[in-house]
C-alpha cells in the first residue's frame, strides 16, 4: 500500500491522465509541441560535375543529399541538411557516385553551422555487403570531415548507415510470418504519406488474459543498429524450444518493427513527413503514428483483458546504453530491470550493463509505458558503431533472458 501511494505522489507531479476514449492522454513534467512542422524537401535528382565526369544521385529510397559541387580537381562537396530544424546532431547522408573513368577523390561533407559528422561512413558497390570506410582514408580537422572514395564506373554507395528501407522492413518481416502461424501480421492504419504502419501480434493459444509486451524501433530513422537488436531479439523469442513455447503461450507480443517508415524513407534525420520527432509524441499524439499505435495497443489490452507489463523500445546512439525508469516499485514488474540486467551480465562473455536511469520527464515512450500503464519502460540504445556480430549477441541473449524471467511469474 505504501508503494502504491508513492507512485501515486508521483504521478501527480510527472504527469495527468485525462479523457475517457482508449488513447487517454499521458501529460509529461516537460510538454513538446508536436503538432505539424514544415519540412524542407530534398529533390530526387541525378548530380553532375561534368568537368570531373563525376556523378551522384539521391534518387533512391532512404537516400539524403541535399547538393554535390566541384571544389577543386580533386575534391567535391556533399552538402547535407536535415528535413527541418531545430533537429538532434543526427547527420544522416546517403548518396550513389560513379565516374565515367575510374579516379580517387575526396569527398567533403558541408553540414549546417554547428552540426557535426556523427557516423562513420559505408561503403557498398552493387555487389557487395556494406563496410564501414578504411579509417586511413578518413580527416577531420575540427568540425570539418571528408574522405578519399576510389570512383569509377561501378557505382558505390555512401551511407552513415547501412540502408534499411521500409521495404526490406517488410520483406524481412514477411519472412517471419511465414514461417511461424502464430505471427499474425497486421495493420494500425497508415502514416502521413499513406505508407502502412505494420505490427506483428505474437501469441500462441488464445490472447484472452495474456499480459503484453511491446516491441518498438525505428522511431528515428538513421538508428539501424537498434533495428538490427529489435531482429535478433524477436527472431529469439519465436525460435521452437521450451523456453519461447512456455513463454508465447503465458504472453502476447506486440511488435511494431518499423514505427517512422515516412521518416526512413524519406532520409530524414530524426523526424516524421511532419516534421516531429515521434519519441516526443507520447502524450497527446498529434501524429498519426504514435496516435495509432497508442490506440492498438491500449483497445487490444482492454478488450482482451491483458496487462501492458514490459514495453522496450529500440534505438542508436553513440554508445551501448539502456535508459531506464527509477520509478519501479508499484510497476507491475518491480524487480525485472535488475533481475534482467544481472542476467545479461552473467550469460554475455565481458559484458557491462550501460544504465542510465531516469524519470522520464518529457513525452517518450518508456515514460508513456510508466505513467500511462504503469509497466516497466526501458528505452534501449545501440552504439551507432557497434560490432554487427557482438549486435546479434545481445539482441540474442537479452532475449533469452527477458523470456526466462517472465516465465517465472504469475501475472494477474
Amino acid at each position: 500500500m505504501r508503494f502504491n501511494l508513492t507512485i501515486t505522489k508521483l504521478a501527480t507531479l510527472f504527469f495527468i491522465i485525462t479523457g475517457c476514449s482508449s488513447t487517454k492522454i499521458v501529460k509529461f513534467k516537460t510538454p513538446v509541441d508536436t503538432t505539424n512542422k514544415e519540412i524542407s524537401k530534398q529533390e530526387k535528382q541525378v548530380y553532375s560535375i561534368k568537368e570531373m565526369q563525376v556523378y551522384a544521385t539521391n534518387n533512391f529510397d532512404a537516400a539524403r543529399l541535399n547538393g554535390f559541387e566541384k571544389v577543386n580537381d580533386s575534391a567535391v562537396k556533399a552538402i547535407i541538411r536535415p528535413e527541418n530544424t531545430p533537429i538532434n546532431n543526427s547527420t544522416y547522408y546517403s548518396f550513389k557516385i560513379w565516374s565515367e573513368t575510374p579516379k580517387s577523390i575526396y569527398i567533403q561533407f558541408d553540414y549546417p553551422k554547428g552540426y557535426k559528422h556523427r557516423y562513420v561512413p559505408k561503403i557498398k558497390k552493387e555487389e557487395t555487403s556494406w563496410s564501414p570506410i578504411d579509417s586511413s582514408r578518413v580527416f577531420t580537422n575540427g568540425e570539418s570531415f571528408s574522405m578519399k572514395l576510389r570512383v569509377s564506373k561501378d557505382t558505390t554507395w555512401v551511407s552513415a548507415q547501412e540502408i534499411v528501407t521500409s521495404k526490406d522492413t517488410e520483406n524481412w518481416y514477411k519472412t517471419l510470418i511465414n514461417s511461424k502461424p502464430y505471427i499474425r501480421l497486421k495493420s494500425v492504419g497508415k502514416t502521413t504519406l499513406g505508407r502502412n504502419l505494420p505490427v506483428l501480434d505474437i501469441y500462441k493459444g488464445e490472447k484472452k488474459n495474456k499480459p503484453i509486451v511491446v516491441l518498438l524501433t525505428r522511431q528515428h530513422p538513421p538508428e539501424v543498429t537498434g533495428f538490427f537488436a529489435y531482429q535478433e531479439f524477436l527472431k529469439t523469442i519465436i525460435q521452437d524450444n521450451n523456453l519461447t513455447n512456455e513463454f508465447l503461450n503465458k504472453y502476447r507480443v506486440l511488435a511494431f518493427p518499423i514505427v517512422n517508415p515516412d521518416g526512413v524513407d524519406l532520409g530524414h534525420w530524426r523526424h516524421n513527413a511532419g516534421g516531429v520527432d515521434t519519441n516526443r509524441d507520447w502524450s497527446e499524439y498529434h501524429q498519426p503514428e504514435i496516435k495509432q499505435i497508442v490506440k492498438f495497443i491500449t483497445q487490444e489490452s482492454k478488450k482482451n483483458k491483458g496487462k501492458i507489463v514490459l514495453g522496450l523500445d529500440f534505438h542508436s546512439t553513440y554508445e551501448d546504453v539502456f535508459y531506464t525508469n527509477k520509478i519501479r516499485e508499484a510497476t507491475t514488474l518491480p524487480t525485472f530491470i535488475d533481475d534482467w540486467f544481472a542476467a545479461l551480465e552473467k550469460n554475455i562473455p565481458n559484458y557491462k550493463v550501460n544504465e542510465k536511469a531516469g524519470n522520464s520527464t518529457k513525452p517518450v515512450s518508456k515514460g508513456w509505458f510508466l505513467y500511462g500503464q504503469n509497466a516497466v519502460g526501458i528505452t534501449y540504445e545501440i552504439g551507432d558503431a557497434t560490432p554487427r556480430d557482438k549486435i546479434k549477441i545481445v539482441g540474442k541473449v537479452t532475449g533469452e533472458e527477458m523470456m526466462k524471467i517472465l516465465n517465472k511469474l504469475n501475472i494477474n
